[in-house]
């Protein structure tokens, strides 16, 4: 989608919703810098934009987990059905001013991270996290964002 809200062959087969206005407050175009990040990771479903109590119940219902989480990935039901992902608004304002990044980028930067995971990417190992943490580089480096994983 584009700021307006229309929905533009660019993002086709990509589904933004904005659930939580606080994100349009605080994200400059949260719709259009949520659609590059996912175009971006390759992802091909919806990017829910939620509050913490949304993400939280989700968390609780389907991880057992009942605190809210930056970003929950959803995989595809079945085959042929995309996928999913969850981003609870506070967790990522929270965790961009801890990190001192801008929110957008925490943004892009969770999108594509969860699109790794629906591509099939993991980090429970050293090796497998390392991969990934390269990948989401060199994609955030096409967005223009900047690195998270570099250390200063």
């Amino acid at each position: 989608m584009d700021p307006s809200g229309i929905r533009s062959p660019a993002t086709a087969g990509i589904q933004i919703i904005v659930d939580d206005p606080a994100w349009r407050r605080t994200v400059r175009h949260a719709e259009a810098m949520a659609a590059r990040a996912a175009r971006a990771a390759g992802i091909a479903g919806t990017v829910l934009l939620a509050s913490d109590n949304v993400v939280k119940r989700l968390n609780a219902r389907y991880r057992g987990r009942n605190k809210p989480t930056n970003v929950l990935t959803f995989e595809p039901a079945a085959p042929g059905v995309a996928g999913e992902l969850v981003l609870a608004f506070g967790a990522v304002k929270r965790e961009a001013a801890q990190a001192g990044r801008p929110p957008a980028h925490h943004l892009a930067h969770l999108i594509v991270h969860g699109g790794l995971h629906l591509q099939g990417h993991d980090h429970h190992g050293a090796g497998e996290a390392r991969r990934m943490e390269m990948a989401e580089a060199r994609i955030l480096r096409r967005l223009g964002v900047a690195n998270p994983w570099k250390r200063t």
